[in-house]
């Protein structure tokens, strides 16, 4: 009698196993992307979830956008953990909102099991090409220089305060041992337009949005904001080289619900991994100015507990938050 329940028990223990995986074959899979439709976030998780589909089936991306990310990330915590809802974790949402936002849908460090990076996008410290000429600034050394020997006559624009243009700026000044004036703005494009309208010196933007102006002359690059120089803008050093171990990037990966099974997260990752080294998915990432990044799950998970870490001291120092 003894033996019959422990078998049944054993059973029962391994059906519940293995009927997230059945399900996740016969259904389709949610990717939960926290932003709006159409920027570099959704296409990379569209890109791939076409890549995965002989190996996942159907994976239908649904957008959840609104604060900061935080609404869509939350649907995520608060899902089943099946395999059935996955979502993406950003460096805003996994890293800086947490230190941001006063109340926050879910904690970023216990509410998610990690799956692979996906993305690393270099941010790059950008000058208005006139400005930069006139100034007599060709590198990240002269702009330094420049700012010492004339105090508070710099100032750099950003998305906002707490944005990850502002964020950088506020490390790269305090790393420089310099003073510039942050000018906020209501987004990303109204920042860029800023500075190259002239209303601002410098900016430190990603990298997919301004390389269109880069390529045009408008903007002068001085420096990536990756510990390595980039493929992607060939020739532009990375600010590491003038301040040794400066590193500030835009990363992007994907995560499950806490307590979804290791075996499903085996499976997700092998299937998603495989889709991130394909070289098609290379060549179509490196149109948006975005490297492909796969991972372990422990990796993933290291480098988001790694960048909370980070990111906790410079929105401490910035004084920024969000209500």
């Amino acid at each position: 009698m003894h033996t019959r329940t422990f078998l049944l028990g054993a059973l029962t223990l391994a059906a519940a196993t293995v009927l997230p995986l059945a399900q996740a074959q016969d259904k389709p899979i949610r990717l939960i992307v926290p932003y709006a439709p159409g920027g570099p976030l959704d296409i990379t998780a569209r890109v791939l979830a076409e890549r995965v589909k002989d190996s996942l089936g159907t994976v239908i991306v649904d957008n959840k956008p609104g604060a900061g990310g935080n609404i869509g990330v939350g649907a995520v915590a608060k899902a089943a953990p099946d395999g059935l809802t996955i979502g993406i974790a950003a460096t805003a949402t996994h890293a800086v909102n947490p230190w941001l936002y006063a109340k926050m849908p879910f904690n970023a460090a216990t509410d998610f099991t990690p799956i692979t990076q996906m993305v690393r996008v270099p941010n790059v410290l950008v000058m208005n090409a006139d400005t930069a000429a006139r100034l007599k600034i060709n590198s990240v050394k002269d702009l330094i220089a420049y700012a010492r020997d004339n105090p508070a006559k710099l100032n750099y624009g950003s998305g906002g305060n707490g944005s990850a243009g502002h964020l950088a700026g506020e490390m790269f000044k305090k790393d420089a041992g310099i003073f510039a004036v942050h000018i906020p703005y209501n987004g990303g494009n109204p920042a860029q337009l800023a500075l190259l309208s002239g209303q601002v010196d410098f900016n430190f933007d990603n990298l997919s949005t301004a390389a269109p102006n880069i390529k045009a002359g408008k903007l002068k690059a001085l420096a990536v904001t990756t510990l390595t120089a980039s493929p992607a803008l060939p020739g532009v050093p990375p600010l590491a080289d003038t301040l040794k171990g400066f590193s500030i990037d835009t990363w992007w990966g994907l995560v499950a619900p806490a307590g979804t099974p290791k075996e499903v997260i085996t499976k997700l990752n092998s299937a998603f991994v495989a889709a991130l080294n394909a070289p098609e998915t290379k060549a179509r990432f490196a149109t948006l100015m975005a490297e492909p990044v796969a991972s372990t799950p422990e990796a993933f998970g290291a480098l988001m507990a790694s960048e909370r870490a980070k990111y906790q001291v410079v929105v401490k120092d910035t004084g920024a938050r969000v209500d």
